[in-house]
């Protein structure tokens, strides 16, 4: 018999991996420049989340965590998809 276990993401990890993932994109230090996040809506509802590293000059390389896919899509400094991957999660105890 195939039970499904529930799932969550941990924003945590979450965060930290798209950090990471990001800085190296950039070619950038990681922890060594601010992270902003933000919800992305769709019809009322909480669909995805968008984060974007600010490096230097003004340079930003973002990605957006979309939760009904469960996938994270990485662009770089010029706005071209880099790469795309799944959201890490946890199985719920």
């Amino acid at each position: 018999m195939i039970a499904l276990q529930p799932t969550r993401i941990d924003l945590t990890l979450l965060r930290t991996t798209i950090a990471a993932r990001l800085a190296e994109l950039g070619q950038l230090e990681c922890n060594a420049f601010p992270m902003t996040e933000r919800v992305v809506v769709k019809k009322g509802e909480a669909c995805g989340v968008y984060f974007c590293l600010h490096g230097p000059r003004n340079v930003k390389i973002t990605a957006i965590c979309d939760l009904t896919k469960r996938t994270v899509i990485y662009y770089g400094s010029d706005g071209v998809r880099a790469q795309q991957t799944t959201i890490p999660v946890q199985r719920a105890a």
